[in-house]
């Protein structure tokens, strides 16, 4: 692993598959909601969007009227 960034108390070291582990002070990882924030802020990754999907409801309404 290739360190990348030090962010105050965090490590955030690349992987050899490309994606990116952040490492606490006290040596563990740091996983979830809480890695994706302190990898937004170093400007690494962009925070994914929920897609919103076209309600399916008004498909099978036209098709019942016909």
């Amino acid at each position: 692993m290739e360190v990348v960034k030090k962010v105050g108390e965090y490590t955030i070291v690349k992987k050899r598959s490309g994606r990116f582990a952040v490492k606490a002070a006290n040596g563990k990882f740091v996983n979830k909601e809480e890695k994706v924030k302190i990898l937004t802020d170093a400007g690494l990754i962009t925070a994914p969007v929920a897609k919103v999907e076209a309600p399916a409801v008004e498909e099978e309404t036209e098709v019942a009227a016909e």
